[in-house]
């Protein structure tokens, strides 16, 4: 690891590269060269004395060091550092590790009865201390994931007004507009490189919930720093509220959002278009990840300005992405051919078609033209299997209406068709039942049977239930986390195909090329890099995703490919460093307390 070493009248500082932004470190810089002026009674000149004097005054001390979350140790401040930095007598006398700073928040994260009560803890924490915060989901990625992302923070999100304790992230309203530039600017990051935004339409299988939606941004970012190493003060979460149809909220004295009806059109496309220019300009460079917006506006905000700026949408190209990961490490144990598959969808919105589109492009790749490769890819909507026979069709459907007889219900899809997958997008409890799933067996030795709607209470089916119903024959894997099953004898570990395997590793890949465009080519480059992460060990229990405590691995092996590929392809806007992997390396954010005297 790289350090930057900075010395003054026998003071030295050292700090972890990327580990402290550039604007924290220079004012703690010049707090510390006028103490060691002082101390050593260096008379240099009343103006060098007034510069460093100036400089101390931004960078917070005492109360106001202990409650910026980004610079507090809590009690892990030496007693060096309280001396220089006025904290003698604000903290307790003793002094404690980081070690045992987490051993104490998973004493009392234990101790919470829900898991929506760990969740409240666990922002908590992030809100006074993100040092230590990252350092306890990182350790524990595997049991705190599901508590800081699906399937609680759907729950919180259901409760966001509730449990409202500290604003996060910046909130857009259509009063703003002429001044979303501004608004921005009041962020108190200059070097944003990610944003997650949100207009709260669409949240997981929830619904409309409005600004009540931030806890995705919020908790995705999260995410972006545990998984994939993205230093927490390059990111920024961003909700555009336009309002909400979901009469609950409007009819809720503690909904923290505008209370009139969810406004559309030009006003609404107006004020999209506004920020994404304003983000040009306040955060050049910075790349923009939609998120749960409804499908009336996901496409075609994707297709407007994917070309104009650096930005995608991870419910159709991230969900594609890991989709069509697990399909390639599902194929290294049935020994099947892509180009043989016949994939039937049961959801035909966002990550319905965004799947169907990669996986087009990799059965092309296999060697099928564009045409055979999309009549491998079926798709069955809220009014029956999508063919060339229905009226009602119009969008992305149109591309997979097919010549074929229409089926009004999954089950006579599957008996018609006679897949060799089915994948579950389609945010509908229960819908893989027992006779779809024993359907599937029998028309396949190893029939594949993706559940990925989340969170939990949403999927096509359980764990148990995909592998009970088959004999243990199935590959299985889902959105939300289950626990292993025992089916004669054997353990199944199911996978879990969440888009923390890809959003992070690709957003690492871009910040590090300074990427001016995120392409479609990268989200397949992603599949096949995951896949190639999963091992034999992992198959032969049935996982086609490798075990969490893996990401930051898989990560940096996407981060690496996206990387390549940018610059293979002319997109990076930075010069190619000597050493690409050592220079991504050394952008990973270890939370790890810094020395600060």
């Amino acid at each position: 690891m790289y350090k930057i070493v900075y010395e003054e009248n026998d003071v030295v500082i050292r700090f972890e590269k990327d580990l402290i932004d550039q604007e924290t470190m220079s004012r703690f810089l010049g707090r510390i060269s006028l103490q060691s002026m002082l101390k050593k009674g260096n008379a240099s000149g009343a103006a060098a004395r007034m510069r460093m004097k100036n400089r101390l005054s931004t960078f917070p001390t005492g109360f106001d060091l202990i409650r910026d979350p980004a610079l507090n140790k809590g009690t892990a401040f030496t007693a060096e550092e309280r001396e220089a930095l006025g904290l003698r007598g604000l903290l307790p006398p003793r002094i404690h590790s980081i070690d045992e700073q987490v051993e104490r928040v998973l004493w009392n994260l234990r101790k919470k009865p829900t898991d929506l009560e760990r969740y409240i803890f666990l922002t908590s924490l992030q809100d006074r201390n993100k040092t230590l915060f990252y350092r306890v989901l990182l350790d524990n990625i595997e049991d705190l994931m599901p508590i800081v992302y699906t399937p609680t923070v759907g729950l919180a999100c259901l409760q966001y007004g509730n449990i409202f304790r500290r604003p996060r992230g910046i909130y857009l309203t259509l009063e703003d507009r002429g001044r979303v530039a501004e608004i921005l600017g009041n962020w108190h990051r200059k070097d944003i490189r990610i944003i997650v935004v949100t207009d709260g339409e669409r949240i997981l299988g929830l619904g409309d919930l409005g600004a009540d939606g931030m806890g995705i941004p919020v908790g995705k970012l999260a995410l972006y720093t545990a998984c994939g190493g993205i230093q927490p003060s390059l990111t920024l979460p961003v909700t555009i509220d336009v309002g909400t149809n979901n009469e609950v909220l409007l009819k809720d004295p503690l909904y923290i959002g505008c209370r009139h009806p969810r406004v559309r059109g030009e006003e609404y496309d107006d004020l999209i278009e506004e920020f994404v220019l304003a983000v040009q300009q306040m955060f050049p460079g910075a790349m923009i990840q939609f998120e749960d917006f409804a499908n009336r506006n996901a496409f075609r905000l994707l297709q407007q300005y994917r070309d104009q700026v650096c930005c995608f949408n991870d419910d159709i190209q991230g969900t594609a992405s890991v989709t069509v990961a697990g399909l390639f490490s599902a194929l290294r144990i049935t020994g099947g051919d892509l180009k043989d598959q016949k994939v039937l969808f049961l959801g035909a919105g966002e990550a319905g078609i965004g799947t169907g589109d990669l996986l087009v492009s990799a059965m092309v790749d296999a060697g099928l033209s564009q045409e055979d490769a999309r009549r491998r890819c079926w798709f069955v909507d809220s009014k029956g299997l999508i063919v060339k026979s229905r009226t009602d069709l119009t969008g992305h459907k149109l591309t997979y209406a097919h010549d074929h007889e229409y089926c009004a219900d999954f089950l006579a899809a599957v008996e018609s068709l006679r897949p060799t997958a089915i994948i579950g997008v389609s945010g509908q409890a229960k819908r893989f039942d027992r006779q779809v799933v024993e359907a599937m067996a029998r028309i396949n030795e190893r029939p594949i049977v993706f559940s990925l709607s989340n969170p939990t209470s949403k999927t096509e089916c359980t764990a148990e239930e995909a592998y009970t119903w088959t004999e243990g024959r199935a590959i299985f894997a889902s959105g939300s986390p289950f626990d292993d099953v025992v089916i004669n004898g054997k353990k199944f570990k199911p996978g879990q195909g969440n888009n923390v395997y890809i959003f992070p590793g690709v957003g690492m890949g871009v910040m590090a090329s300074w990427a001016t465009s995120v392409t479609d080519e990268m989200f397949l480059v992603a599949a096949r890099t995951l896949a190639a992460e999963v091992s034999e060990t992992d198959l032969r229990v049935g996982r086609v995703y490798p075990p969490l405590p893996r990401i930051r691995e898989v990560s940096q092996a996407i981060a690496m490919a996206i990387a390549e590929l940018a610059y293979s392809k002319g997109l990076a806007s930075r010069q190619r460093p000597e050493d690409l992997e050592d220079y991504i390396t050394s952008l990973v954010y270890e939370p790890e307390y810094q020395p600060y005297v």
